[in-house]
């Protein structure tokens, strides 16, 4: 017994800081209760561990009286009633609730002050006290950004106007010569396109210099792929100068994707295997560009190519351009052939407008060509189309938070004898809704549809697969118009692995043979960064709405994204 005393007795020794340290209490008192309410009302901090501790706790209480709007408060006594305590009593006096600013209009415009008052005069503009700190610091915010950085803003010759008000005059002091940017130097990537400086983070020589517009204006690099910021900006003033350096890198962009996807063939009860791949070639000539080649090959004997080159900023002007070729051949029915050209103008780091020609051309490849759904034709359209996109710093497994695309078709399909107005939109959209750090919900939304008198099978819209609706053969469903939902809760167990569920739905129609359909496709995944990239699996299993759900139709997707 006497043993556990004395172990209790040791711990309590080491453990408790209040053996070795003495708390010191603070009581601060106004002239009346009146005024003491109004001291406590702050909420200042009673206990402190050392008398500096006491002191600026006094200070701070006192700064605050002065913005509240007790300019006069003033400190009667602050003594010692003990060892552990300390009391000081405070006289607040006048409570001054308004200040009458007098301004000059040279120095400051009226649309300024008229976003930190409503009452805004030739002369003078009026506050309450307790908003004259952030009044006067989103002044000289706008100030600064017109380019005068070293500028100060003061009040002088501050007044009683009567028992509640005061007056002053605002002060600005600056240097006479505004500043510009004179020149950028960019440090670590000096290759860095002077084009995507000048448009994309649209920093040039001779704008007006404002320090917190450029850090703005440089987080914009973490929607490029392709270079990364070091460290913030950093500006050398000299007395006729004004030089800004970038500090820069070049990082990894270029990337390869691949899927491979298996699954139960219904006629021959044998596996069959499905993938494609995808290799995207980014800022290798340092003027971000892109180069992308696509191969894809599925369970219906369909094989597509695809390339396609995009070179932005062209002669260092807003515009870009885009070239397209894609080659589609299914089985022994028929091909067809897409070329697109593309003009694109980017508005700002996350929007883009685009406008372009796209020419198609699709032959039967049956020897007899009798068929009335699947022949000859050539269409040419005019596109218009508009792309927003915004990334998330740092984040590997989810990039990009949300995304719009939008286009639309406007042309004429030429067949045999026959010529015929059409007209196409597509959409593709997602977001992400983060519910905290570790929990989202993914919801996306595509759709197509074909606008025309009559239709052909080797022009209609083939979906189905791990980029539409899941569960469902890569490309096996045809349709002249479908939209489709996917959603997925996601739990992220750490930076590099989370896991998700899949609910999808999809409803097509397909006027050639009638159908209107809705499709449904459940499931779960994960995703897992490994040294060789980011690893998807996922499990889906597809049925439509008036079918029977079969374990043996589910798919198993699996796809790996590596950037080197």
């Amino acid at each position: 017994m006497q043993k556990a005393s004395f172990l209790v007795l040791i711990i309590y020794i080491l453990f408790s800081s209040d053996i070795f340290c003495q708390n010191l209490f603070l009581k601060v008192d106004g002239n009346n209760k009146a005024e003491t309410a109004s001291i406590d009302s702050l909420n200042y901090l009673k206990v402190h561990t050392n008398f500096s501790s006491v002191k600026f706790e006094v200070d701070s209480i006192q700064n605050t009286l002065y913005k509240m709007g007790y300019i006069e408060n003033d400190i009667q006594s602050f003594k010692k009633i003990n060892d552990t305590t300390f009391y000081c009593h405070i006289l607040l006096k006048k409570k001054f609730n308004t200040i009458y600013i007098y301004y000059n209009n040279d120095t400051v415009d009226i649309a300024t002050l008229k976003q930190v008052s409503k009452r805004v005069f030739n002369t003078y503009f009026e506050l309450n006290f307790s908003e004259v700190e952030n009044a006067l610091a989103f002044i000289h915010s706008k100030i600064t950004e017109k380019g005068f950085p070293f500028s100060k803003l003061k009040l002088s010759e501050i007044t009683v106007k009567d028992d509640f008000t005061l007056k002053a005059h605002l002060v600005v002091e600056s240097a006479q010569a505004k500043r510009h940017i004179d020149k950028v130097v960019i440090k670590g990537y000096e290759q860095f396109s002077r084009g995507f400086l000048k448009h994309f983070l649209k920093i040039k020589p001779s704008q007006t210099f404002d320090l917190n517009t450029i850090q703005k204006k440089t987080e914009q690099l973490q929607n490029l792929s392709f270079a990364n910021e070091l460290k913030p900006p950093e500006v050398l003033f000299s007395k006729d100068s004004t030089s800004l350096y970038l500090y820069l890198e070049k990082t990894k962009s270029n990337a390869f994707d691949g899927f491979l996807g298996f699954g139960t063939n219904d006629d021959t009860n044998k596996l069959e295997f499905d993938g494609y791949l995808n290799l995207n070639l980014v800022n290798n000539l340092n003027m971000g560009e892109s180069f992308r080649l696509l191969y894809k090959s599925d369970e219906n004997n369909q094989q597509t190519f695809e390339t396609n080159i995009t070179l932005p900023y062209l002669f260092k002007s807003p515009i870009g351009a885009e070239l397209l070729l894609r080659i589609f051949r299914r089985d022994s029915l028929f091909s067809t052939t897409n070329q697109l050209a593309k003009l694109h103008y980017q508005i700002d780091a996350n929007h883009k407008l685009f406008a372009g020609i796209l020419a198609t051309q699709s032959n039967s490849l049956l020897a007899d060509n009798t068929s009335p759904i699947i022949t000859d034709y050539k269409t040419q359209y005019i596109t218009l189309g508009y792309h927003y996109i915004k990334h998330v710093a740092k984040n590997r497994l989810f990039p990009v938070k949300s995304t719009l695309y939008f286009e639309t078709g406007l042309g004429n399909r030429n067949s045999t004898n026959t010529k015929e107005e059409q007209t196409q939109f597509t959409v593709d959209a997602f977001h992400i809704f983060n519910l905290n750090d570790n929990n989202s919900i993914y919801i996306r939304f595509n759709g197509s549809q074909l606008l025309s008198d009559t239709f052909f099978e080797n022009e209609l819209f083939r979906f189905g697969g791990i980029n539409s609706i899941r569960g469902f053969e890569e490309n096996s469903l045809f349709s002249n118009m479908y939209g489709l939902i996917n959603t997925e809760y996601r739990l992220q167990l750490n930076n590099t692995i989370y896991i998700n569920s899949i609910i999808d739905a999809a409803y097509f129609e397909n006027q050639i043979i009638n159908t209107k359909e809705k499709l449904f496709g459940y499931g779960f995944g994960f995703g897992i960064i490994t040294k060789s990239g980011l690893l998807k699996f996922n499990y889906a299993n597809g049925k439509a709405e008036n079918t029977k759900f079969r374990l043996s139709d589910s798919k198993i997707h699996l796809s790996l994204t590596t950037r080197f």
